[in-house]
C-alpha cells in the first residue's frame, strides 16, 4: 500500500529549546514520508534561526508578525504538499509509532475530517484530553472526557469525539478545501472548535485515535494562568458562541454570562486579589461591544486562494 505523505505543521513563538526538543521527538517517528514545517511566528527573543542550518531537513517559514495561532498554521498550510495535515503544537513530543494509527484510520475511514490522538500531559501518564463533549449552545460550556485520569488503556481504541483538540489534530486535505482555512478572527484559543464546527457542518466526522498518544507541556508559550491567556479564552468563547448559534440559543448563552458567568469571575478575581485577570476578563468581554462580525466572522480562508 502506498503510504501518503503527511504534512507535519507547527508554530514557534519564542521557546527555543521547546521547539528543538519538538523537531528532535518528531524526527525520531518510524512513519513515511513526512514533510515537517516549522512557522516562526513574530518571534522577537528566540527566533528560530539558530535551528534552520541545524535541521535542514525541516522546511521553516519565518513571519515577520505574530499572525496568532490560525495565522501561522495557515501559513504553513500555503506551503503544505500532504494528503493530510498534522497540525501539532511545538511544546509536544510523541512516541516514534504515534502517526501510523492516525494516518490508517484516515484511509479506512472516507468521512472522517478531523481526529486528534489522546493527548498527555508530559511526563506523566495523565489524561488532558480523550474526547469532549460539543460546546453547549445555550451555556458556552463543555464537558471533556479523560479529563485528570490516569492513563491505563482505558482509551486505547477510536471513537467519534464532538471536538478535537489543538494541540495535535490531523485534518484531510479535502475538508480545508472544501471549508476553508483555520479562522483567523480568533488569533488565540477556539479557533481549532470553530474550524471543527464548520466540517461538522460539511458532514464530516470527529474522531479520537486512542491508539495514537502526544504528550503536552500545555501551555508554555503564553503561560497557564496569563492574564493575555484568559483574554483571549474570555473573548473567544464568546466569539464562538457568536458564529455558531442562532435565536433561542443566542439568547440563552447571553443571559447565562449576564447572570452567572460575569458575576462569578468577578467575584472569584476579586476575592483572590487578581486585579490583572480581572481586567484581562472584562476587556475580552468589552471586545464584543466594539467588533462587528457580519463581514470579519464569516470569512472563510480558502486553501485555493494562495
Amino acid at each position: 500500500m502506498n503510504r501518503p505523505l503527511i504534512s507535519i505543521i507547527s508554530v514557534h513563538f519564542n521557546g527555543l529549546s521547546v521547539t528543538e526538543a519538538f523537531i528532535q521527538s518528531i524526527l525520531r517517528i518510524a512513519y513515511a514520508p513526512v514533510e515537517i514545517i516549522v512557522v516562526d511566528n513574530g518571534s522577537l527573543h528566540e527566533p528560530i534561526a539558530p535551528l534552520i542550518e541545524k535541521y535542514p531537513s525541516v522546511k521553516f517559514i519565518i513571519s515577520e508578525e505574530n499572525l496568532g495561532f490560525a495565522g501561522g498554521n495557515n501559513l504553513g498550510i500555503k506551503e503544505a504538499n500532504g494528503e493530510y495535515f498534522l497540525f501539532i503544537n511545538n511544546d509536544t513530543e510523541v512516541p516514534e509509532g504515534f502517526l501510523e494509527p492516525l494516518v490508517s484510520h484516515f484511509i479506512h475511514n472516507e468521512r472522517v475530517g478531523m481526529a486528534s490522538p489522546v493527548i498527555k500531559y508530559f511526563g506523566t501518564d495523565v489524561i488532558q484530553y480523550a474526547g469532549s463533549g460539543a460546546i453547549n449552545h445555550y451555556t458556552g460550556r463543555s464537558v471533556r472526557k479523560g479529563f485528570e485520569e490516569v492513563d491505563k488503556g482505558q482509551y486505547d481504541y477510536s471513537f467519534p469525539t464532538e471536538m478535537i483538540h489543538g494541540a495535535a489534530v490531523m485534518v484531510r486535505r479535502k475538508v480545508i478545501e472544501e471549508i476553508g482555512m483555520m479562522p483567523e478572527l480568533f488569533f488565540l484559543y477556539y479557533e481549532e472548535l470553530d474550524w471543527c464546527a464548520q466540517a461538522k457542518k460539511a458532514g464530516y466526522e470527529i474522531w479520537v485515535v486512542g491508539q495514537s498518544k502526544v504528550f503536552h507541556k500545555e501551555s508554555m508559550s503564553v503561560g497557564r494562568e496569563s492574564p493575555f491567556k484568559l483574554y483571549y479564552m474570555t473573548r473567544n468563547r464568546i466569539l464562538y458562541l457568536r458564529r455558531n448559534t442562532r435565536n433561542f440559543q443566542k439568547l440563552s448563552w447571553i443571559l447565562f454570562f449576564i447572570f452567572f458567568t460575569i458575576p462569578k469571575s468577578t467575584l472569584l478575581y476579586l476575592v483572590k486579589g487578581n486585579v490583572a485577570n480581572l481586567k484581562s476578563f472584562y476587556k475580552g468581554l468589552l471586545w464584543h461591544f466594539r467588533n462587528n462580525l457580519k463581514e470579519a466572522g464569516t470569512k472563510r480562508h480558502s486553501i485555493s486562494n494562495y
